[in-house]
């Protein structure tokens, strides 16, 4: 996405114990902006001169949080309980420099799942696992995982993975990206 967007970047792979964090936290708009922050701080703290960009993303259906399916078993139980319900996806990102956050920002979105059959989620999955296995949601929206939704209210970025608009508004404001 920040390719396509014309950023030049390199990336790197924090070191974050997401489970720890997602643990001493509660709601998803809490979580997705802390990881998206320790994220970035994890590569600043060894970069210190460069300005990092980390993201979250946390689904929530009936109030509960879904983390990426373990496995394609998971995968399915994961959309027999999305089915007919409304999906909220919230997503954050965050700019860190010299082992401090910067700038973050956290957007939701919400997405209504339409009825699912078993039928669909068995050829939906042979068609888009293992795609779909890093993916919190179990879905791709620029593929095949449009199909399970009937509506939805949100930003396109934001439901790809990182709230762009904003991100690209700020990298504009530091002068990264021309205005």
């Amino acid at each position: 996405m920040l390719e396509q967007a014309g950023l030049d970047l390199a990336v790197e792979a924090p070191q974050v114990d997401e489970d720890a964090e997602k643990r001493r936290l509660v709601g998803a708009r809490d979580i997705a902006t802390a990881l998206a922050e320790a994220k970035a701080l994890s590569v600043s703290r060894l970069q210190p001169q460069a300005l990092v960009i980390g993201s979250d993303s946390v689904v929530e259906v009936d109030g509960k949080p879904f983390d990426k399916p373990k496995d394609r078993g998971q995968a399915a139980d994961h959309l027999r309980h999305f089915s007919g319900k409304k999906m909220v996806l919230t997503s954050a990102v965050a700019l860190s420099r010299r082992g401090e956050v910067e700038w973050s920002f956290c957007d939701e979105a919400t997405l209504r799942v339409r009825p699912l059959s078993e039928a669909f989620i068995q050829a939906y999955l042979e068609a888009e696992w293992p795609d779909v296995a890093y993916c919190v949601g179990v879905f791709r929206l620029e593929g095949r995982g449009v199909q399970l939704f009937d509506s939805i209210d949100g930003s396109f970025f934001t439901i790809l993975g990182m709230p762009l608009l904003p991100l690209l508004d700020q990298l504009r404001r530091k002068g990264v990206i021309p205005e």
